[in-house]
């Protein structure tokens, strides 16, 4: 009787990721603000805020495979590195690439909507959840299971275009006690929210949130790849 060989067997499929761009910069929000990032901007994203600023990350961008986008990042022989989009978790090689720049040694930083499950988020890596507002038109999208698995070092991002905006922020971080699993941020839609006047209100309502401007947008205005 003849005697088979068992198969090969076959290599994983090789992960790869389609992407935008990736750019060095100063960080521009959160606990690392001005802090020179390397970031790794993902292509697509299922959802569609009225105050969107990355609407161009919706479409288009190259595939890449694994190897050569941290090669690319390497090369910016930079240590901070956030991934963004678009929104990052719908693509599912976001999790291997969040792994891989851990592995790298890199601090890592995710910005995602929130709308999507960050269960799976390697835990080394600080989690940036943007709560959608009513004025977005996504605030349905909201997962907030999410706010369960935050942990210390994470973020929790409200942007804010108005005053109902900022009442329905100031009511959802106090019913989910926010601020005792992360960072509350506060931030006002570049162009349609004074940031003095939220200032005002934050002050007024004695929030111990953080306000957090866009930096780049300050120093570079509305160029992408700043």
């Amino acid at each position: 009787m003849a005697v088979h060989a068992p198969p090969a067997p076959t290599a994983p499929p090789a992960v790869r990721l389609k992407i935008t761009e990736i750019f060095h910069s100063i960080q521009g929000e959160g606990l690392t603000a001005g802090v020179p990032t390397v970031f790794v901007r993902l292509t697509g994203c299922p959802l569609r805020c009225s105050y969107c600023d990355t609407a161009y990350a919706f479409t288009g961008g190259e595939y890449v495979e694994l190897p050569a986008i941290l090669a690319r990042v390497a090369a910016f022989a930079t240590s901070h590195v956030t991934v963004t989009g678009g929104e990052p978790l719908a693509q599912a090689g976001c999790l291997d690439l969040l792994r891989a720049l851990c592995d790298a040694g890199h601090p890592v930083s995710l910005e995602t909507s929130g709308a999507l499950d960050v269960a799976a988020v390697d835990p080394r890596v600080v989690r940036v959840l943007d709560l959608k507002t009513p004025s977005s038109g996504e605030c349905a999208r909201n997962l907030y299971a999410n706010l369960n698995l935050l942990q210390a070092g994470d973020q929790v991002k409200f942007v804010l275009a108005d005053r109902a905006d900022y009442e329905w922020a100031v009511a959802t971080a106090a019913r989910y006690d926010i601020a005792r699993r992360a960072c509350v941020l506060f931030s006002p839609v570049h162009g349609r929210l004074d940031a003095a006047v939220l200032a005002d209100w934050m002050l007024a309502d004695r929030l111990a949130y953080r306000l957090q401007l866009q930096l780049h947008k300050l120093l570079w205005g509305e160029v992408p790849g700043r």
